[in-house]
Protein backbone atom coordinates (compact mmCIF):
# COMPACT_ATOMS: atom_id res chain seq x y z
CA UNK A 1 0.00 0.00 0.00
CA UNK A 2 1.27 3.49 -0.85
CA UNK A 3 1.68 6.23 1.75
CA UNK A 4 -0.97 8.23 -0.12
CA UNK A 5 -3.52 5.43 0.26
CA UNK A 6 -2.42 4.95 3.88
CA UNK A 7 -3.15 8.59 4.75
CA UNK A 8 -6.42 8.43 2.81
CA UNK A 9 -7.63 5.33 4.70
CA UNK A 10 -6.35 6.53 8.06
CA UNK A 11 -8.09 9.89 7.79
CA UNK A 12 -11.24 8.24 6.44
CA UNK A 13 -11.35 5.95 9.49
CA UNK A 14 -10.76 8.91 11.78
CA UNK A 15 -13.78 10.73 10.35
CA UNK A 16 -16.03 7.67 10.22
CA UNK A 17 -15.57 7.10 13.94
CA UNK A 18 -15.28 10.77 14.93
CA UNK A 19 -18.08 12.32 12.91
CA UNK A 20 -20.02 9.11 13.47
CA UNK A 21 -20.12 9.58 17.23
CA UNK A 22 -21.23 13.20 16.84
CA UNK A 23 -24.02 12.01 14.57
CA UNK A 24 -25.11 9.49 17.16
CA UNK A 25 -25.18 12.13 19.90
CA UNK A 26 -26.92 15.00 18.07
CA UNK A 27 -29.20 13.50 15.42
CA UNK A 28 -32.82 12.85 16.33
CA UNK A 29 -34.00 9.31 17.04
CA UNK A 30 -30.46 7.96 17.32
CA UNK A 31 -30.15 5.50 20.22
CA UNK A 32 -27.10 7.48 21.34
CA UNK A 33 -28.84 10.87 21.23
CA UNK A 34 -27.91 13.22 24.09
CA UNK A 35 -25.27 10.84 25.45
CA UNK A 36 -22.97 13.83 25.84
CA UNK A 37 -19.54 15.34 25.52
CA UNK A 38 -17.71 12.56 27.36
CA UNK A 39 -18.92 10.01 24.81
CA UNK A 40 -17.76 12.27 21.97
CA UNK A 41 -14.28 12.85 23.40
CA UNK A 42 -13.67 9.19 24.18
CA UNK A 43 -14.80 8.10 20.72
CA UNK A 44 -12.55 10.67 19.04
CA UNK A 45 -9.61 9.37 21.07
CA UNK A 46 -10.40 5.80 20.02
CA UNK A 47 -10.80 6.99 16.43
CA UNK A 48 -7.25 8.34 16.44
CA UNK A 49 -5.93 5.17 18.11
CA UNK A 50 -7.53 2.87 15.56
CA UNK A 51 -6.45 5.00 12.61
CA UNK A 52 -2.84 4.91 13.83
CA UNK A 53 -2.94 1.14 14.33
CA UNK A 54 -4.42 0.77 10.83
CA UNK A 55 -1.89 2.77 8.82
CA UNK A 56 0.90 3.84 11.17
CA UNK A 57 3.32 1.30 9.70
CA UNK A 58 2.47 2.45 6.17
CA UNK A 59 2.40 6.25 6.21
CA UNK A 60 3.20 7.16 9.81
CA UNK A 61 -0.50 7.97 10.29
CA UNK A 62 -0.22 11.74 10.35
CA UNK A 63 -3.96 11.92 9.46
CA UNK A 64 -3.70 15.67 10.06
CA UNK A 65 -2.16 18.40 7.86
CA UNK A 66 -1.06 20.32 10.95
CA UNK A 67 0.97 17.29 12.07
CA UNK A 68 2.39 16.79 8.58
CA UNK A 69 3.51 20.41 8.38
CA UNK A 70 4.87 20.32 11.94
CA UNK A 71 6.92 17.18 11.21
CA UNK A 72 8.32 18.85 8.08
CA UNK A 73 9.29 21.90 10.16
CA UNK A 74 10.86 19.50 12.65
CA UNK A 75 12.98 17.99 9.88
CA UNK A 76 11.67 14.46 10.47
CA UNK A 77 9.51 14.52 7.33
CA UNK A 78 10.32 15.55 3.76
CA UNK A 79 8.74 18.80 2.57
CA UNK A 80 8.39 17.25 -0.90
CA UNK A 81 5.86 14.76 0.48
CA UNK A 82 3.72 17.35 2.30
CA UNK A 83 1.35 18.19 -0.61
CA UNK A 84 0.51 14.55 -1.37
CA UNK A 85 -0.11 13.81 2.31
CA UNK A 86 -2.44 16.79 2.70
CA UNK A 87 -4.37 15.90 -0.46
CA UNK A 88 -4.78 12.32 0.77
CA UNK A 89 -5.95 13.54 4.19
CA UNK A 90 -8.49 15.91 2.68
CA UNK A 91 -9.90 13.29 0.32
CA UNK A 92 -10.01 10.71 3.10
CA UNK A 93 -11.87 13.13 5.35
CA UNK A 94 -14.42 13.85 2.64
CA UNK A 95 -14.92 10.15 1.98
CA UNK A 96 -15.35 9.44 5.69
CA UNK A 97 -17.92 12.22 5.99
CA UNK A 98 -19.86 10.82 3.03
CA UNK A 99 -19.96 7.40 4.71
CA UNK A 100 -21.28 8.96 7.92
CA UNK A 101 -23.99 10.70 5.88
CA UNK A 102 -25.01 7.37 4.37
CA UNK A 103 -24.93 5.62 7.73
CA UNK A 104 -27.39 8.08 9.28
CA UNK A 105 -29.49 8.46 6.12
CA UNK A 106 -32.96 8.24 7.79
CA UNK A 107 -31.98 10.61 10.61
CA UNK A 108 -31.32 13.78 8.60
CA UNK A 109 -34.98 14.36 7.80
CA UNK A 110 -35.90 13.69 11.45
CA UNK A 111 -33.51 16.38 12.70
CA UNK A 112 -34.83 19.92 12.41
CA UNK A 113 -31.77 21.91 13.44
CA UNK A 114 -29.38 22.87 10.59
CA UNK A 115 -26.76 23.61 13.25
CA UNK A 116 -26.94 20.05 14.59
CA UNK A 117 -26.57 18.68 11.07
CA UNK A 118 -23.49 20.81 10.43
CA UNK A 119 -22.06 19.79 13.82
CA UNK A 120 -21.87 16.18 12.63
CA UNK A 121 -19.44 17.29 9.93
CA UNK A 122 -17.57 20.36 11.16
CA UNK A 123 -16.64 22.20 14.32
CA UNK A 124 -18.13 25.46 15.54
CA UNK A 125 -17.55 27.79 18.48
CA UNK A 126 -19.58 27.71 21.67
CA UNK A 127 -19.17 31.51 21.75
CA UNK A 128 -18.41 33.09 18.37
CA UNK A 129 -15.41 35.29 19.00
CA UNK A 130 -13.00 34.86 16.07
CA UNK A 131 -9.66 35.73 17.65
CA UNK A 132 -10.45 33.79 20.83
CA UNK A 133 -11.67 30.86 18.74
CA UNK A 134 -8.43 30.99 16.76
CA UNK A 135 -6.43 31.07 20.00
CA UNK A 136 -8.28 28.01 21.30
CA UNK A 137 -7.33 26.07 18.17
CA UNK A 138 -3.72 27.28 18.45
CA UNK A 139 -3.50 26.13 22.09
CA UNK A 140 -5.17 22.78 21.44
CA UNK A 141 -2.89 21.92 18.53
CA UNK A 142 0.20 23.20 20.34
CA UNK A 143 -0.59 20.69 23.09
CA UNK A 144 -1.20 17.97 20.50
CA UNK A 145 2.07 18.40 18.62
CA UNK A 146 4.19 19.01 21.72
CA UNK A 147 2.52 15.96 23.28
CA UNK A 148 3.34 13.82 20.24
CA UNK A 149 6.98 14.84 20.55
CA UNK A 150 6.95 14.08 24.28
CA UNK A 151 5.48 10.65 23.63
CA UNK A 152 7.95 9.91 20.84
CA UNK A 153 10.88 10.72 23.14
CA UNK A 154 9.91 7.93 25.55
CA UNK A 155 10.97 4.47 24.38
CA UNK A 156 8.82 2.68 26.94
CA UNK A 157 5.71 3.62 24.98
CA UNK A 158 6.76 1.82 21.79
CA UNK A 159 3.92 -0.41 20.62
CA UNK A 160 1.55 1.49 22.91
CA UNK A 161 1.98 4.81 21.12
CA UNK A 162 -1.43 4.69 19.41
CA UNK A 163 -3.15 4.17 22.76
CA UNK A 164 -1.18 6.95 24.41
CA UNK A 165 -1.89 9.33 21.52
CA UNK A 166 -5.56 8.42 21.76
CA UNK A 167 -5.53 9.32 25.45
CA UNK A 168 -3.87 12.61 24.56
CA UNK A 169 -6.77 13.37 22.19
CA UNK A 170 -9.29 12.49 24.92
CA UNK A 171 -7.50 14.79 27.37
CA UNK A 172 -7.43 17.68 24.88
CA UNK A 173 -11.12 17.18 24.13
CA UNK A 174 -12.19 17.05 27.76
CA UNK A 175 -9.99 19.90 28.93
CA UNK A 176 -9.82 22.28 25.96
CA UNK A 177 -12.47 21.19 23.50
CA UNK A 178 -15.46 22.97 24.99
CA UNK A 179 -14.69 26.29 23.30
CA UNK A 180 -14.49 25.36 19.62
CA UNK A 181 -15.05 21.62 19.44
CA UNK A 182 -11.26 21.09 19.13
CA UNK A 183 -10.74 20.60 15.42
CA UNK A 184 -6.94 20.57 15.97
CA UNK A 185 -6.80 19.18 12.43
CA UNK A 186 -7.52 21.17 9.24
CA UNK A 187 -8.59 18.07 7.28
CA UNK A 188 -10.90 16.91 10.05
CA UNK A 189 -12.87 20.15 9.72
CA UNK A 190 -12.47 21.34 6.14
CA UNK A 191 -12.91 17.97 4.42
CA UNK A 192 -16.25 17.16 6.09
CA UNK A 193 -17.36 20.80 5.75
CA UNK A 194 -16.90 20.50 1.99
CA UNK A 195 -18.81 17.21 2.10
CA UNK A 196 -21.62 18.94 4.01
CA UNK A 197 -21.73 21.61 1.30
CA UNK A 198 -21.88 19.04 -1.52
CA UNK A 199 -24.12 16.32 -0.09
CA UNK A 200 -27.92 16.42 -0.56
CA UNK A 201 -28.76 16.73 3.14
CA UNK A 202 -32.37 17.79 3.65
CA UNK A 203 -32.64 21.11 5.48
CA UNK A 204 -28.91 21.35 6.05
CA UNK A 205 -28.61 25.13 5.96
CA UNK A 206 -25.29 26.96 5.73
CA UNK A 207 -21.87 25.28 5.84
CA UNK A 208 -20.64 28.35 7.83
CA UNK A 209 -17.78 29.27 5.52
CA UNK A 210 -17.22 32.43 7.55
CA UNK A 211 -15.78 30.29 10.33
CA UNK A 212 -13.96 27.73 8.15
CA UNK A 213 -10.55 29.45 8.16
CA UNK A 214 -10.19 29.26 11.94
CA UNK A 215 -9.94 25.44 12.27
CA UNK A 216 -7.44 25.48 9.39
CA UNK A 217 -5.12 28.32 10.41
CA UNK A 218 -5.26 27.74 14.17
CA UNK A 219 -3.99 24.15 14.04
CA UNK A 220 -1.20 25.04 11.61
CA UNK A 221 0.00 27.92 13.81
CA UNK A 222 -0.26 25.82 16.97
CA UNK A 223 1.45 22.81 15.42
CA UNK A 224 4.41 24.79 14.13
CA UNK A 225 4.80 26.56 17.46
CA UNK A 226 4.66 23.18 19.23
CA UNK A 227 7.67 21.98 17.23
CA UNK A 228 9.70 25.13 17.82
CA UNK A 229 8.81 25.16 21.52
CA UNK A 230 9.94 21.55 21.92
CA UNK A 231 13.19 22.22 20.08
CA UNK A 232 13.89 25.34 22.15
CA UNK A 233 13.04 23.96 25.59
CA UNK A 234 14.03 20.31 25.32
CA UNK A 235 16.80 20.40 22.71
CA UNK A 236 18.16 23.93 23.25
CA UNK A 237 17.71 24.76 19.56
CA UNK A 238 16.56 28.35 19.14
CA UNK A 239 16.55 29.81 15.66
CA UNK A 240 14.72 32.41 13.65
CA UNK A 241 11.74 30.09 13.19
CA UNK A 242 11.20 29.97 16.94
CA UNK A 243 11.06 33.74 17.27
CA UNK A 244 8.76 34.14 14.28
CA UNK A 245 6.37 31.53 15.69
CA UNK A 246 6.46 33.24 19.09
CA UNK A 247 5.59 36.58 17.49
CA UNK A 248 2.67 35.03 15.61
CA UNK A 249 1.28 33.40 18.75
CA UNK A 250 1.76 36.59 20.79
CA UNK A 251 -0.10 38.50 18.09
CA UNK A 252 -3.01 36.04 18.24
CA UNK A 253 -3.08 36.30 22.04
CA UNK A 254 -3.03 40.08 21.87
CA UNK A 255 -5.88 40.22 19.36
CA UNK A 256 -7.96 37.75 21.40
CA UNK A 257 -7.52 39.79 24.58
CA UNK A 258 -8.26 43.03 22.72
CA UNK A 259 -11.39 41.46 21.21
CA UNK A 260 -12.75 40.39 24.60
CA UNK A 261 -11.78 43.60 26.41
CA UNK A 262 -13.61 45.60 23.75
CA UNK A 263 -16.94 43.89 24.41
Amino acid sequence: MSTFLGEFIGTMLLIIFGDGVVGGVVLNQSKAQNSGWIVITIAWGLAVTLAIYAVGSISGAHINPAVTIAMAVDGSFEWAKVPSYIIAQMLGAMAGAAIVWLHYLPHWSKTESPEDKLAVFATGPAIRSPWSNLLSEVIGTFILVAGLLFIGANKFTEGLNPLVVGLLIVAIGMSLGGTTGYAINPARDLGPRIAHFLLPIKGKGSSDWGYAAIPVLGPIIGGVFGVYFYKAVFQSEIGMGFWVSVLVVVAVVGMAVKEEMGK
